[in-house]
């Protein structure tokens, strides 16, 4: 039996990667941190491993006593109240752990590293807007996007090691905390966007990461990295058009304010969340995110390569995760 080993297995992806895992019928060890809510790892064929990832030494020691066959590396932050925690996590975690993978981990036949789009940042934001290619340059403009770029740029610096990387583009589903506050303002009643220059977005849904990560694990080659989305692009109305549908279109009214306004609420809102110590989803790393026009991206050699073929467009993806909302009273 395979053995795999998933960290961030207690977040959003992370626990749909277990579950299919699971239905795969592999040997299951789910990594989290002490703190880590196992909510959504109630299946008792699941095996927990506590691994610190600021600890290469312990990282080390506590790897040193498992074997795994696959690893693939989920773990990581997206909203941070001191932006140096960015670095601190997604970098250098990454870096403290496939060190000790690859001091103890002697047949690892492939580690799959979930990266972002976000790495490129604002580019080819000339109209018409062209996809963003796996040739072109990076250029973050986020810490978010900074930190999961130097992790990559480790990882191709190893001789040898069976890294895929893949790259998903703006990720929404069950479970989803982000996506989820514009269905919660929408059922509220307000439906707010910011800029007047058009929007190209892409989306890629939970399930279609989840094949993509275990078609990289079957059929992907050290070194490659690969986009994902669904393959289509949509407007910046079309998420909420379809939150409204699946809600059964309640009264909204609709904003739409200049980016200089989206400016001042994310620096409001991060210095209220260093003042308060909570993290708030409306910080300077968002306003780079929302601000962004072009967020195109080549799924083309994920396709060829890897045979990912998206299952899920937007008015299924939008319609099953309102579902699971509802019946899980978040909405």
């Amino acid at each position: 039996m395979q053995k795999i080993l998933i960290t961030g297995a207690s977040g959003f992806i992370g626990s749909f990667i277990v579950e299919e895992a699971l239905s795969r019928g592999l040997e299951v060890w789910a990594a989290v941190r002490g703190s880590s809510s196992r909510q959504w790892l109630q299946d008792e064929r699941i095996r927990f491993l506590e691994l610190n990832l600021s600890d290469e030494q312990q990282l080390t020691e506590q790897l040193s006593h498992h074997q795994f066959d696959v690893v693939v590396h989920a773990a990581g932050v997206t909203k941070c109240l001191n932006p140096d925690d960015f670095r601190r996590i997604n970098t250098e975690g990454t870096k403290n752990f496939v060190r000790a993978l690859i001091a103890t981990q002697h047949s690892l036949a492939k580690f799959v590293y979930l990266s972002s789009l976000s790495i490129f940042g604002a580019i080819r934001e000339e109209q018409p807007y062209q996809p963003i290619r796996d040739t072109d340059q990076p250029r973050p403009n986020t810490a978010y996007g900074r930190s999961k770029l130097e992790a990559e740029q480790f990882l191709d610096s190893l001789e040898g090691f069976p890294c895929v990387t893949l790259r998903p583009t703006g990720v929404y589903g069950p479970r989803e905390k982000d996506y989820f506050l514009m269905a919660k303002s929408i059922k509220g009643h307000v439906d707010f966007a910011v800029g007047y220059k058009r929007q190209d977005i892409t989306f890629v849904y939970v399930k279609d990461v989840v094949q993509a990560v275990f078609l990289a694990i079957e059929r992907g080659q050290a070194g490659q990295h690969f986009f994902l989305s669904d393959g289509e692009v949509y407007q910046s109305s079309t998420f909420s058009d379809l939150i409204i549908r699946e809600m059964g279109r309640p009264w909204c009214l609709r904003i739409k304010a200049p980016i200089w306004v989206l400016r001042i609420v994310t620096f409001v809102g991060e210095h209220i969340g260093r003042l308060t110590g909570s993290i708030t989803a409306l910080n300077n790393d968002k306003y780079n995110i929302l601000k962004q026009r072009n967020w195109r991206c080549d799924i083309t050699p994920a396709r060829e390569l890897l045979g990912y073929e998206p299952h899920y467009q937007l008015g299924r993806g939008v319609a099953e995760t309102i579902a699971w909302y509802k019946d899980h009273h978040w909405l």
